[in-house]
């Protein structure tokens, strides 16, 4: 559980709601003593949590999802171990793939 001082939560308030809504609770502090517990209304399922989050980093530019699948090249051939991964790793390199 999270702790936050009334002028740190004051300063940061947004990325507290964030957490918050993602699911956590945060204790709210006045002079070190607890005054109040911020809890989310109801618990978000991990997708729209995750969402909330890209749509957070979207924002603020540190993150651009894409806008596709996967690339045909990753999807030409799956993996399949034979045995040991480094082996195969090693007889792939050789393949060419």
């Amino acid at each position: 559980m999270k702790q936050a001082r009334i002028a740190e939560l004051k300063n940061n308030l947004s990325r507290y709601v964030a957490r918050v809504r993602a699911g956590e609770t945060i204790t709210v502090l006045d002079r070190n003593k607890p005054v109040a517990r911020l809890v989310p209304i109801a618990k978000a399922d991990r997708k729209a949590a995750m969402d909330a989050r890209l749509i957070e980093l979207e924002r603020k530019g540190w993150l651009r999802r894409g806008t596709g699948g996967l690339p045909k090249f990753m999807r030409k051939r799956p993996i399949r171990l034979k045995g040991s991964v480094l082996k195969d790793l090693l007889d792939e390199r050789e393949s060419g793939w």
